[in-house]
């Protein structure tokens, strides 16, 4: 959200002479959108873990799997939880494909190094159809770097 808004801003910097306003010299600074950036999701994490804290939620990290316990029982990391409810909170990481698959897939980087860019690429390639590729190649794009976006699909054969 935070980037979005910071390209919302920038398209109404751009906008701004259109309707009256001179603001000559108006620079964008990656650095410093990033660094708010990840203070606020650090924040939002720490509210979201105290609420569940609060609620008396034990939160577990590690790797898990249900037994074949008769009562509702993970184990994690050798050790086992047994409770009325449990959530797993899954998680998820990206298929990279290998260079071998598809040359060069080792200079890319997942929409998690998204957040870790330290400045603004000059240049974007972002590869999906779905609303997270959209929306961060509209990002990048209005921010000021020159972005294309490829989707990718089965050859027919």
């Amino acid at each position: 959200q935070v980037m979005w808004n910071a390209a919302v801003h920038a398209e109404f910097v751009h906008d701004h002479a259109d309707y009256g306003f001179e603001a000559p010299g108006v620079r964008f600074n990656w650095r410093t959108i990033k660094e708010k950036r990840d203070a606020y999701v650090r924040r939002l994490n720490d509210i979201y873990e105290s609420n569940v804290k609060k609620a008396h939620i034990d939160i577990i990290r590690g790797y898990g799997k249900f037994t074949a316990d008769p009562e509702p029982t993970i184990e994690v990391d050798g050790k086992k939880y047994t409770a009325p409810h449990i959530l797993i909170a899954t998680g998820g990481h990206p298929a990279v494909p290998s260079d071998s698959e598809i040359p060069g897939a080792s200079l890319g980087m997942t929409s998690d190094g998204f957040f870790d860019l330290e400045e603004l690429p000059r240049r974007s390639v972002v590869v999906g159809a779905g609303y997270i590729a959209v929306e961060m190649v509209g990002i990048l794009s209005t921010l000021g770097s020159k972005s294309s976006l490829l989707i990718r699909h089965d050859k027919v054969a």
